[in-house]
């Protein structure tokens, strides 16, 4: 994951709650090569199946943000998931973690210690 380019967004309440959002993004931060936040996940997401990114994660991210986009990486050969490895659910509203499938485990792990870290 050293070596991976990677992209999020934060949600519109971060103002409310930015310490949950940037435990993220400084996990992230310090394993991969770089972050870019664009802006629409929808695109973020695209950019994942298209190569550019290889990987993406959000939380609160509404289903006409990533339903769409939730198929084109997993018709390019991507992966897209909630947290713990399983399906994504658009209606949910949590974290959706994606990825060219390469880092997917490794993005996982990341979240996994966020979450230990947290007393989840």
């Amino acid at each position: 994951m050293k070596r991976s380019f990677l992209a999020t967004g934060f949600p519109y309440d971060v103002q409310e709650n930015p310490d949950v959002y940037l435990r993220y993004f400084r996990q992230f931060i310090r394993q991969s090569l770089a972050i870019r936040r664009p802006g629409s996940a929808a695109i973020d997401l695209c950019y994942v199946a298209a190569g550019r990114f290889d990987g993406f994660w959000e939380l609160r991210l509404q289903p006409w943000d990533m339903a769409g986009a939730n198929l084109i990486v997993t018709e390019a050969g991507g992966k897209v998931t909630d947290p713990e490895g399983g399906p994504f659910d658009i209606y949910s509203g949590g974290l959706v973690v994606a990825s060219n499938g390469l880092l997917h485990k490794q993005m996982l792990q990341a979240i996994e210690e966020i979450d230990e870290e947290m007393g989840r």
